[in-house]
């Protein structure tokens, strides 16, 4: 599975961005796909889920009711609309996939990430 972001920028606190993730390769295979974000001199955090099919979708508490994940099946694409950015947002934005088999550990992908930069 292979992964591609884009869509990160400069935004003034207040403002809106849109990131989106090309996923190609064995995408059938995918259970799970969700957003992550890492601040420099911090750990990476998990932003939003979404299981497969979009069925269910789980954001952090510190982005619920500003972000909102969405996924295109069709177009094997996730989406992570941000509004009311702040500038704790600040952050590089990475995309995940999960892949589950029986008896084995879970399967990550990685793209490679996009920057999110939110000015006070």
């Amino acid at each position: 599975v292979q992964l591609v972001e884009s869509g990160g920028g400069l935004v003034q606190a207040g403002g809106s961005l849109r990131l989106s993730c090309a996923a190609s390769g064995s995408t059938f295979s995918i259970n799970a796909m969700g957003w992550y974000r890492q601040a420099p001199g911090k750990q990476r955090e998990l932003v939003a889920i979404i299981t497969n099919g979009g069925s269910s979708t789980n954001y952090a508490n510190s982005v619920k009711g500003r972000f909102t994940a969405s996924r295109d099946n069709a177009k094997n694409t996730m989406y992570l609309q941000m509004n009311s950015l702040k500038p704790d947002d600040t952050a590089v934005y990475y995309c995940n996939a999960r892949i589950l088999r029986v008896g084995v550990r879970p399967s990550d992908y990685w793209g490679q990430g996009t920057q999110v930069t939110v000015s006070s």
